[in-house]
């Protein structure tokens, strides 16, 4: 590795630290923290699983000791974060597997870490083993939906090898398709929906108009990529056919 490229990684690295600590708040209940999700799996993707996992427990560490937030802040995160890099780089470079590394490390194998974490060195009472995979899994899909989208946006561009070449991290060329294509569209529900929520606790919006209309947004969205995916697949087998 260049003096250069360890250079660009560890500012690369701080600052996504810095970003994960200020922007973990949003959205955050206990057992549910979308931003830190979105931050693994940038970071999964620009630097690599070990990176990452070293991102996700600074961030967790630092939580912890300025914000009060329970241990949750590591087995939430730490687990998730290095599947991602390792999901995508086993994958060369397909970024929904970032995604599913991040869903199943956290949302699953996190979720279950948390229990004996809490129940005994935290002194939490009425937990179970699956206690936090409902939130858990929450957490990740809105998280992931938005790292999803935007690293999309990014290799589409060419931005995102670029970013990984300038980083001397692996680089991988835009594998874009029906699929891909479609689970943007789908993902796009889930940042409407975070959107909705935000614009209903900054504005004080109370009225169930806004709660159906946070439920509509991400199944409407899903039910579009479903839709763009059947009919560009029905066109790609027609025009194979003739």
């Amino acid at each position: 590795m260049k003096k250069t490229d360890a250079v660009r990684r560890l500012a690369v690295l701080s600052l996504l630290i810095a970003v994960g600590v200020i922007i973990s708040p949003i959205l955050r209940v206990e057992g549910m923290c979308p931003m830190a999700h979105l931050i693994n799996i940038i970071c999964s993707v620009l630097l690599g699983p070990w990176y990452s996992l070293l991102c996700a427990a600074l961030i967790g560490i630092i939580r912890m000791l300025i914000m009060g937030i329970p241990p949750l802040a590591l087995t939430g995160a730490i687990f998730g974060a290095f599947l991602s890099g390792l999901f995508y780089r086993m994958s060369k470079g397909r970024i929904i597997y970032a995604v599913l590394g991040e869903i199943i490390g956290t949302g699953i194998i996190g979720a279950i870490a948390s229990y004996p974490v809490m129940t005994f060195l935290w002194g939490r009472e009425g937990l179970s083993w699956l206690f936090y995979v409902p939130s858990f899994i929450c957490g990740t899909l809105i998280g992931g939906s938005i790292a999803y989208v935007f690293l999309r946006k990014l290799a589409a561009n060419g931005v995102l090898a670029k970013m990984q070449r300038s980083l001397g991290a692996v680089s991988y060329r835009d594998q874009s398709s029906i699929l891909s294509d479609s689970l943007t569209v789908a993902a796009l529900g889930a940042i409407l929906w975070v959107m909705l929520k935000l614009a209903a606790a900054v504005f004080a919006l109370t009225s169930p108009v806004w709660n159906v209309l946070a439920n509509v947004v991400p199944a409407a969205a899903a039910a579009a990529g479903l839709i763009y995916y059947v009919v560009r697949k029905g066109r790609d087998t027609d025009a194979e056919a003739q």
